[in-house]
């Protein structure tokens, strides 16, 4: 057991070590690429066979998520027509090991033809891929971390750190925010904090539980059993909210109160329940729920005028996903 543990720990020795490589080594052709993709009116294509058309099409979905268009272009299919995808516009960068692999090779001339910019990122100096580049990378890695040197591993990891590092840092020089990255990412935490609304989320029409003030109590305990939503809202005729009462504040009345016979909401209701617009992001209706010395379970919703739109619910907000710990 002890010796598997030890062989693991080597691979990641060797991968390291070369990452710390290509990582003091970064330099001037760095920059270039850089500034090579914010220059460009076109999209940043990454191209690659094998291991390395595995990382290429993973940098691209990277670069494409962090608000730099970008897709991956399988080079067989590219000599089979796709090369009809690339512009002038464009920005080609191709990813290989050796620099000499056949499918990148053939694709040179009409990339040539069409005026793309080629750049390619190869662990092998002066292949055929890098002297016929208009910007060569090199990525000079000490080993693989593989027996024999047989399979592609330190090589696609400085190759994908690599990229990471590139779509970062174009990501910061564009300005790229969180709020995009959420449009970018609908069904992701952040993209649920930042773009689900109160309004998506809410109770409202028939299925918000109302009462008028002068209704009596018995009424809007019937109101709340058959809504279920925890809670009542008292409103005037014109809607607008004046009050609140919760399966809380009716377990504290039947507390004091053999009887409730006779007993009217507006003598029990909370006169100042806590609301909240429509547009207010889930998020921050939930940290409005939690952040108090009593954390509540719902939140009426009211527009300027304080009409009532609706009731939304801790637990709504909890079963969409959306996350507690909104400041992670």
């Amino acid at each position: 057991m002890l010796e598997i543990i030890h062989e693991a720990k080597k691979v990641f020795e060797t991968e390291i070590q070369s990452l710390n490589k290509v990582k003091y080594e970064l330099g001037e052709e760095f920059i270039a690429l850089v500034n090579e993709v914010l220059k460009i009116e076109g999209r940043v294509i990454l191209t690659g066979m094998g291991k390395s058309g595995h990382i290429a099409r993973k940098i691209s979905a990277t670069l494409s998520s962090l608000g730099v268009p970008s897709y991956f272009l399988h080079p067989a299919e590219a000599a089979h027509g796709d090369l009809g995808m690339i512009t002038k516009e464009d920005i080609v960068l191709t990813m290989s090991n050796s620099g000499e692999t056949d499918e990148i090779i053939q694709l040179i001339p009409s990339i040539k033809q069409i005026g793309s910019r080629l750049v390619s990122i190869t662990c092998n100096e002066n292949s055929t891929l890098e002297k016929h580049s208009d910007l060569k990378i090199h990525l000079k890695i000490i080993q693989e971390a593989s027996p024999e040197q047989l399979a592609p591993t330190t090589s696609t990891t400085a190759m994908l750190v690599f990229g990471d590092a590139l779509a970062v840092v174009l990501s910061k020089l564009i300005g790229f925010k969180s709020e995009k990255f959420a449009i970018f990412h609908p069904k992701g935490a952040l993209g649920k904090r930042l773009l689900i609304k109160v309004c998506d989320l809410m109770h409202k029409g028939e299925e918000n539980p109302t009462v008028f003030k002068d209704a009596a109590l018995k009424d809007a305990i019937l109101v709340m059993s058959e809504k279920g939503l925890g809670g009542v809202s008292i409103v005037n005729k014109d809607f607008r909210l004046i009050g609140l009462i919760t399966d809380g504040d009716l377990r504290r009345i039947l507390e004091k109160h053999d009887h409730i016979a006779g007993l009217k909401v507006k003598d029990f209701m909370n006169q100042k329940p806590v609301t909240v617009r429509e547009n207010t992001l889930a998020v921050d209706a939930l940290k409005l729920m939690e952040n108090r010395e009593k954390p509540i379970a719902l939140l009426l919703v009211v527009d300027q005028k304080n009409k009532l739109l609706g009731t939304i619910r801790l637990v709504d907000i909890v079963k969409k996903g959306i996350i507690k710990k909104y400041d992670a």
